[in-house]
């Protein structure tokens, strides 16, 4: 398999369906993780659609690329991924969170070999990423490994201890990608813990960093582009996310858990999917 290389016209129609999607899935529950769904999905665009090597028939393929999603709460933007896709069936989105649905909150490893790990406490999910790149090269693939993290989950000390590891390996085949939407439950990120200059931070440890526009495609796909021709380094890319992207009246809304009424979801999906 390879990768697609699509046109960024068909990506950003590809990003909308996501986020109709997470729309549908959260207004079912009326309540959940709407914003942050939204704001990310230009780079789980970018990844399924453009970047990951994968096999859709064959989700265990031993060369396929890896995706760690570290930040659980993208979990129902990672289902609408997955069915876009031709992981899951689209009509299982309508089971999202239901008793006995394998479509949980927090995206386990009960869902067979499209979730590479079960991240639901975060944090973790770059140490993961690491051990995955580790293996990867000590057996000579060409597979890379990609990583989604909250930039809540720097105030882990875990990742500051994954961020030196890799670094001092020099594992160019790990890429992190940091949702950088400054939303954390406490609230705005800066009022919490103060994390700036991030991406002089992981240059610091050794790693290939970039800040982009996490709602640009262009700036995405080259972005990607770049850490996939970095040697002898790791890339961490700071994507800045809007909560809310694409849905003007949700966009910069900044509430961890968002509550939406079956009228603001009609009204939603009526930007999203306008009329013909």
């Amino acid at each position: 398999m390879t990768r697609t290389n699509k046109p960024l016209e068909d990506l950003t129609a590809q990003a909308r369906r996501l986020r109709a999607h997470v729309v549908r899935m959260v207004a079912s529950l009326r309540v959940g993780y709407l914003l942050q769904g939204l704001g990310a999905a230009d780079i789980f665009a970018a990844l399924y659609f453009d970047e990951l090597n994968l096999d859709p028939a064959d989700p265990a393929w031993p060369e396929r690329d890896r995706f760690i999603l570290s930040t659980a709460h993208n979990t129902a933007l990672l289902y609408a991924t997955f069915a876009e896709r031709g992981l899951i069936a689209v009509e299982a989105l309508d089971t999202y969170t239901r008793d006995g649905s394998p479509l949980e909150v927090n995206a386990s490893e009960r869902m067979g070999p499209i979730v590479e790990a079960t991240c639901g406490s975060l944090g973790q999910g770059l140490s993961v990423a690491l051990g995955m790149a580790l293996s990867l090269r000590r057996r000579g693939s060409a597979a890379r490994v990609y990583v989604v993290l909250g930039d809540g989950e720097l105030q882990e000390g875990q990742v500051w201890e994954a961020a030196l590891s890799a670094g001092s390996h020099g594992l160019d085949n790990l890429c992190l990608i940091i949702d950088r939407n400054y939303l954390q439950v406490e609230g705005h990120t800066d009022k919490v813990v103060a994390m700036d200059p991030i991406d002089a931070k992981f240059a610091a440890f050794g790693w290939a960093a970039s800040l982009i526009d996490g709602n640009d495609l262009g700036q995405i796909i080259g972005a990607l582009d770049q850490a996939r021709r970095v040697r002898g380094r790791p890339s961490a890319i700071i994507a800045q996310t809007r909560p809310g992207a694409g849905v003007p009246f949700l966009e910069g809304q900044m509430a961890h858990v968002a509550f939406i009424s079956q009228e603001d979801a009609a009204r939603a999906l009526a930007h999203l999917e306008p009329a013909a």
